[in-house]
């Protein structure tokens, strides 16, 4: 009977996790696959194994967890964006699409058992302490990250605003492991900063792309207009590390003709093969038009978008889709190239779900980013020397998803070298550690280059570039 009941128990949990994964083509036409038999001999197996864990592990474990185990495995092998949600995980995940959120400020994938930083966010204590995009955090307190998900070591990052919480991070560079003491605060994310550069030359940087992105976004620019009418703007993506797909669209009708194709998805179910148009009801959540109110002359005026390897997913589609109708330049290092999308299923209605990928997206003259990112007009690194943030890339995560596109896709750190490396920390001569500089602040390289190439003044491109990368090789617009 007890065997029965051990039988039962992940005849279920395999159950759910089927069913999580044909749940988005519910009212799909079935297929071969979605209208198969369950994998008996597999599932016999799987209640093996779990006979042999009550067992004979060392120590008990609850059935709950072996199953919540199981159920998290399934779906973490598919690629590194699908992950199950407990309800903590779930939580968290509504809260963060909302722009605010308890901890450290840092978005973060797994890789090979450690914490990878995809980045941190801007004017959170992580991104305050040095924390960058690359570091792999190997020990958060006391606790080794080897063998927890992605979820648990997220919830020891997270807690009470003002208390403390010490990362241990291998950083490419750095010969010893860096140790960083951070204290946690309510995290307000920004998703919209702007400012005048000089009359006529404004600047607006997204972070994140929030519930609220699209309607900032106009207020910053009806602002920018007021306070001295624009004759070009940079839009700087870097870092940026995506979001939800409605808020990439609405930036993108910002400065696009009204019912452009901005981006489109391509799944296995009818649901998951969408255009999303430059229209209201692709990129307002409520009944209004977050852009009614902004001047026609911001679908004309020149731009420059900046992007770097921290550019990801929601701003590739901006990026490539501003690049694809020729209405801006991009300018700066190939993206972070995550093409693919993913949708919150619930399992148990506001406690607990699965974030799985549904769907690659493409822009509008067709092309994959996935494990390839987008390449810029002009390639322009961080500083005359190169740059110093070691990104990591889709590409360089297991279990990627490959580019429909391309037979491969290239790997982040090939064909485009930098002429000269710079180390991870800078110093000055007498060996003290320079601060890092503030983006669209004295020394950054790439937002002066923007200003320049809105200017139509030269434009002081890498030496060494990409030939087949669009715009290699160019010196000036």
């Amino acid at each position: 009977m007890s065997r029965l009941k051990q039988v039962g128990l992940v005849l279920s949990g395999v159950c759910l996790g089927i069913l999580v994964s044909l749940h988005y083509a519910a009212n799909a036409n079935k297929d071969s696959v979605t209208t198969g038999q369950l994998p008996v001999e597999e599932v016999r197996n799987l209640a093996d194994v779990f006979n042999a864990v009550k067992q004979f592990y060392v120590e008990p474990v609850e059935d709950k967890k072996l199953i919540n185990d199981a159920i998290t495995g399934m779906v973490a092998g598919l690629d590194p964006h699908s992950t199950y949600l407990d309800e903590d995980a779930y939580k968290d995940l509504q809260v963060s699409i909302k722009g605010e959120f308890g901890g450290l400020g840092i978005e973060v994938s797994m890789e090979d058992g450690l914490v990878k930083v995809v980045s941190p966010i801007e004017d959170t204590p992580a991104f305050r302490a040095g924390v960058k995009s690359g570091d792999l955090i190997f020990k958060i307190d006391e606790t080794s990250v080897k063998g927890l998900t992605i979820s648990e070591a997220v919830k020891l990052m997270r807690g009470a605003p003002k208390t403390s919480v010490v990362l241990n991070i291998f950083r490419k560079g750095e010969s010893r492991p860096v140790v960083v003491k951070l204290v946690r605060e309510i995290i307000k994310v920004r998703s919209v900063k702007s400012k005048m550069i000089e009359p006529g030359l404004g600047y607006v940087r997204i972070t994140q792309f929030q519930e609220q992105t699209t309607a900032d976004l106009a207020r910053h620019l009806e602002q920018l207009n007021k306070e001295s009418p624009l004759k070009g703007l940079v839009l700087d993506l870097r870092n940026n590390p995506g979001g939800l797909i409605d808020a990439a669209v609405g930036v993108s009708a910002a400065f696009l003709p009204q019912k452009s194709l901005v981006v489109y998805s391509e799944g296995r179910t009818p649901d998951a093969k969408r255009k999303y148009l430059a229209i209201p009801d692709d990129y307002s959540r409520d009944a209004g038009d977050q852009l009614k109110s902004l001047p026609k002359n911001f679908k004309s005026i020149p731009m420059v978008v900046i992007l770097n390897g921290g550019s990801a997913s929601a701003s590739e589609i901006v990026a490539g889709a501003l690049q694809d109708y020729k209405r801006a330049k991009l300018l700066g290092i190939r993206s972070f190239g995550k093409g693919s999308v993913q949708s919150i299923i619930p399992i148990v209605p506001g406690k607990s779900g699965v974030k799985i990928t549904v769907a690659k997206y493409f822009t509008p003259n067709g092309r994959s980013i996935q494990a390839k990112g987008i390449d810029p007009d002009y390639v322009v690194d961080e500083t005359a020397n190169g740059s110093s943030e070691p990104f990591m890339r889709e590409a360089d995560l297991t279990r990627h998803l490959s580019n429909p596109n391309e037979q491969s896709a290239p790997a982040a750190s090939a064909p485009v070298a930098a002429p000269k490396a710079i180390k991870a920390r800078q110093v000055d001569d007498d060996g003290n550690e320079m601060p890092r500089f503030e983006l669209a602040g004295k020394g950054d390289l790439q937002y002066e280059q923007a200003i320049n190439l809105l200017k139509g003044l030269p434009v002081a491109v890498r030496k060494v570039v990409d030939q087949s990368a669009p715009g290699a090789g160019a010196s000036e617009p």
